[in-house]
């Protein structure tokens, strides 16, 4: 089922499949933000990544010694939530864990995602809550493919993106594979400033984990319209587009990230997964802010 909600400025819709955000409309010229989910590309718009982001080496994770097995990105985005409540300006889905998916996830919990609007920003909130009689772990993060250009009478190589801090700052490497190396790259030195082109992602994702900035953009050097995300308090940031040229970028705000290459511990050792006490809940939420 879809929803909608809308002010002066912008108008979005959600979907209870995957709980995902589905369109960011500007109503000054009627412009699209976010990818239509075209599967000639990319079938997603805005998918949520939970409880795991990115993918478990070989699809398969350890909990007190047993295998299971999880697909990239996890469950949330190919899971079905409820709508437990909607106003004016917000609306919120649920996913409970299940029978089905304890066979996935070993732990009893509810995520909930609350799209919240305000003047030309939509707000994405993500609450964990550990349903279960231990402690419970888990990475989340949000995957929004913003489009880019904004423009269709542009080219990728017209934008370029643009923290809002001065970066000196190093990229995480992957594999082909989309696995963590123990290894980092020199990427920004003393620069604020990305500039766009279909090679930037040849060698996979850009993942940042030391960054000053909490705001990046998504600018173009001919037009005004530009998109802002927010992603205050995530500790790792990930940009990706797809090689073969699509016309979006995602910015992607992530609490843990996939496998290292070697990897082989225990779930709750993974690097950047979030611990949740019994009765207790996480929240963390990204924002995106549209000028037109």
């Amino acid at each position: 089922m879809i929803y909608s909600l809308e002010n002066s400025k912008i108008k979005i819709t959600a979907s209870t499949h995957g709980g995902e955000l589905h369109s960011l409309t500007g109503k000054k010229e009627n412009t699209e933000y976010l990818w239509d989910g075209n599967p000639e590309y990319w079938k997603y718009h805005s998918p949520i990544l939970f409880p795991v982001v990115g993918k478990a080496l070989d699809l398969k994770y350890k909990v007190d010694g047993k295998i299971y097995e999880i697909p990239a990105h996890g469950l949330a985005r190919i899971s079905d939530f409820t709508l437990i409540s909607q106003t004016e300006n917000s609306i919120t889905f649920e996913l409970k864990y299940s029978e089905d998916s304890l066979k996935i996830y070993p732990y009893k919990f509810v995520l909930n995602v609350t799209y919240t609007i305000e003047e030309n920003t939509v707000d994405v909130t993500f609450k964990v809550a550990n349903l279960d009689d231990k402690e419970i772990y888990f990475s989340i993060g949000g995957h929004p493919a913003l489009m880019c250009p904004i423009e269709k009478n542009e080219k990728l190589e017209d934008y370029y993106l643009k923290f809002n801090k001065i970066e000196n700052s190093s990229t995480m490497l992957v594999t082909e594979e989309s696995y963590f190396l123990h290894e980092r790259k020199e990427y920004l030195n003393n620069s604020d400033t990305i500039c766009l082109s279909k090679k930037l992602f040849e060698e996979g994702v850009l993942v940042f984990d030391d960054l000053k900035s909490n705001e990046i953009t998504i600018e173009s050097r001919n037009k005004t319209k530009s998109l802002t995300v927010n992603f205050e308090g995530f500790p790792y940031l990930g940009i990706w587009a797809p090689e073969t040229g699509a016309p979006f970028l995602c910015i992607e705000p992530w609490f843990g990230h996939a496998d290292y290459k070697d990897f082989n511990g225990e779930f709750k050792d993974r690097e950047g997964t979030v611990s949740l006490s019994v009765n207790k809940e996480f929240s963390c939420s990204y924002k995106i802010s549209i000028r037109e």
